[in-house]
């Protein structure tokens, strides 16, 4: 089974468990399901927290360029109908970042988003760079997104960092960053989080 995709009862690791196996969806698959966002062009910082502590425990970067993608480094989420390139899923549209949203978001994790928006020129290079990434290794998530943050124009300034929280903070310093929380109080079990994001993907497909 491919590392990320899950059906119905299958289970999923931890937030930051994967070896960093190379994945290449097929050109055809990935450019049927290319979205393409109509706002202005930016980019949002996904940060996974505990609720209990606040400790940062994963970190993601959702791309809107000329197409909508999530660089998810080292991360868990999938599914067969959502075409991944070494940590980067296409297609992601509000619904496809929602299903994302509420697999992480449970009684034990909660989410921070910081959306800052960019020139279509620096989203551009956002999602060529991580594209051109390759897969991340377990527990390197932070340090791979800093990197890539780091190479674009007006966000130098940001440590280069192994610690969700750190990122999260220096992110926060930018000019308008908008930033929001999303919370679930479902169970802590993630076989469960990922049936029900399933489910909800085969109901909206049968509509």
């Amino acid at each position: 089974m491919h590392r990320r995709a899950f059906l119905a009862g299958a289970a999923f690791a931890g937030l930051a468990a994967c070896s960093g196996e190379p994945v290449w969806a097929p050109q055809e698959v990935v450019s049927a399901k290319a979205f393409r966002g109509t706002g202005p062009k930016s980019l949002t910082l996904y940060t996974m927290k505990n609720t209990g502590s606040g400790n940062g425990a994963h970190t993601a970067l959702l791309v809107d360029a000329s197409q909508r993608v999530m660089f998810d480094p080292a991360g868990t989420f999938g599914h067969p109908t959502i075409p991944e390139r070494n940590d980067v899923l296409f297609g992601f549209s509000p619904q496809v970042e929602q299903y994302y949203a509420s697999y992480h978001a449970r009684s034990s994790f909660y989410i921070v988003s910081q959306k800052v928006i960019v020139s279509p020129q620096v989203a551009e290079r956002a999602l060529q760079l991580v594209q051109a990434n390759g897969p991340v290794a377990k527990a390197n998530c932070t340090r791979a997104t800093s990197a890539i943050l780091r190479q674009l124009p007006g966000f130098g300034g940001l440590s280069q960092t192994w610690f969700p929280n750190s990122l999260s903070d220096d992110f926060a310093r930018l000019p308008g960053v908008e930033t929001r929380e999303y919370r679930e109080n479902d169970s802590d079990d993630k076989t469960l989080a990922a049936r029900q994001v399933d489910m909800q993907i085969r109901a909206a497909q049968s509509q």
